[in-house]
């Protein structure tokens, strides 16, 4: 492979470098990429991304904290080799990263878990797969070696969910993901339509259409990948100078028209600011805040904001994050203070308030399915004829339903609480965002139209609602009114 193609933005640095490296991939050859950006601030992007390379930022990757369901499979796996010794095992799997802070009770715990299914599953065979013989731990049959061997792994993937009128009729699927995160009641935009959430059974969603005007907007996992911190911030780095009126590289040469219009209806958002605008369109009103921390951390924020100020007002809020901001719109102003946006990006009840604006149970349940796969509580099935997602749902919700009545301290469903946060929540990084937001100035900006930074927001929003020819209409006629507006200023 001679040339790589990156189109749009890669999100971080170590992503791009490794896409890189697969043209020239043998000694002493050169590694080519060439980047194709999708709008134009993906050009501040690239020119980040040069930057950070040079400098040797690349992205830290963070490894797993005592996944216990890949410890329960190892167990398992070692016992079919030459079996094993509870002890020295012990001082093995502690050598790891991962398992290095391993207490004797967690060992224990999944010692007996593979043993006898632990304290719920006791009295079920299929789940006492190791028994000892004279201190040295093998498998109890055949017939747990072999579906271990056929399940053995630890890649999972999101499943898709059918939604579905509750009256009938299929509207088409949906990722898992983001229906896992909604109540029944929350409403949101599907196949043009404005839906509301009646509830959820296995792999179906089932909805009836709603009297509102606006809902939540689905995000696919391809297009959720986020900015990481490294890029973000050199992102930071490169608005910086274009504000100081540096122009330093090819890539921000390009981009200094968008820029410098971005400065005269608006501003350019200094470090140490947060950028807060606002614009009326045929839409209703907009309000754009730009943390510039990524697309997770923005969908967090989003409907954390939207949570709190409903509870203190009822209001009708569409929310809709990218990378470098989000967008609430409403169909009256906000007309909000200083203060009031301090209160509603603060820290304060951070876990309670996220939990609160979120289905935890429902994500946690749907975590909990790849957790049991990994540790071996349900069965995929057999070549050729893997189970359905749908019913592998069904059998590990069964179980996670039992867990949380009467095991609610097991430790797997500990785990899937904690991924839920740590991974599709992304608490710890939505929380720094909050803590860095506390040290900022706010800068409130009534724009009185859509500036360069929100333009790709409000597009891309639009064209989760519409058509594709629809869409393309719109958003031409708007960059036709926006290019009116430019020409007249300059002329004046």
């Amino acid at each position: 492979m001679d040339q790589v193609i990156q189109i749009g933005s890669p999100k971080r640095v170590a992503r791009l470098m490794q896409r890189a490296g697969r043209s020239g991939h043998q000694p002493g050859a050169v590694s080519r990429i060439l980047c194709v950006p999708t709008h134009a601030f993906e050009l501040v992007e690239f020119a980040a991304v040069r930057q950070a390379i040079e400098a040797g930022q690349i992205e830290a990757r963070l490894p797993l904290h005592k996944p216990l369901d890949v410890l329960a499979q190892h167990l398992v796996t070692v016992a079919l080799g030459s079996g094993f010794v509870p002890g020295e095992l012990l001082a093995e799997v502690r050598t790891t990263h991962a398992y290095a802070d391993l207490s004797d009770q967690e060992w224990a715990w999944a010692l007996g878990f593979v043993t006898n299914g632990g304290e719920t599953l006791r009295a079920y065979e299929q789940y006492n797969k190791l028994a000892a013989t004279e201190g040295v731990y093998r498998p109890t049959s055949r017939q747990i070696a072999q579906y271990h061997r056929m399940s053995i792994g630890t890649i999972t993937s999101d499943g898709m969910i059918k939604v579905s009128y509750l009256k009938g009729g299929a509207l088409g699927t949906i990722e898992e993901s983001f229906i896992a995160r909604l109540r029944p009641g929350d409403r949101f935009v599907f196949a043009g339509r404005v839906l509301e959430l009646v509830l959820v059974k296995e792999m179906t969603a089932y909805v009836r259409k709603s009297n509102r005007s606006s809902g939540s907007v689905p995000q696919w996992m391809g297009s959720r990948m986020q900015l990481s911190s490294q890029l973000a911030g050199a992102v930071r780095v490169q608005l910086a100078a274009a504000r100081a009126g540096r122009y330093d590289s090819a890539e921000l040469l390009a981009v200094r028209p968008i820029l410098e219009l971005q400065r005269r209806w608006s501003r350019i958002p200094a470090p140490g600011e947060l950028l807060i605008e606002s614009a009326k369109t045929r839409d209703g009103y907009h309000t754009f805040i730009y943390p510039l921390a990524g697309r997770l951390v923005h969908e967090g924020l989003s409907t954390l904001v939207a949570f709190r100020m409903a509870r203190e007002t009822p209001r009708t809020l569409s929310a809709f994050a990218t990378d470098y901001g989000f967008e609430l719109l409403s169909p009256k102003p906000l007309e909000l203070t200083e203060l009031d946006w301090r209160r509603y990006l603060s820290t304060e009840r951070l876990l309670e308030d996220v939990l609160a604006c979120v289905n935890e149970t429902e994500l946690a349940r749907r975590q909990f399915r790849d957790i049991a796969r990994v540790a071996g509580l349900i069965f995929a099935g057999y070549p050729g004829s893997r189970k359905q997602t749908r019913q592998l749902q069904a059998s590990s919700g069964l179980i996670f339903d039992v867990f949380a009545r009467y095991d609610p301290e097991n430790l797997l469903l500990d785990q899937a609480r904690r991924e839920v946060l740590q991974q599709q929540l992304d608490l710890v990084r939505l929380e720094a965002t909050l803590v860095a937001i506390a040290h900022q100035d706010i800068a409130p900006v009534q724009t009185g139209r859509l500036t360069p930074l929100a333009f790709p927001i409000w597009a891309q929003r639009t064209r989760t609602q519409v058509s594709s020819e629809d869409w393309n209409t719109r958003v031409q006629r708007m960059v036709l009114e926006l290019e009116a507006v430019e020409e007249k200023e300059e002329k004046l």
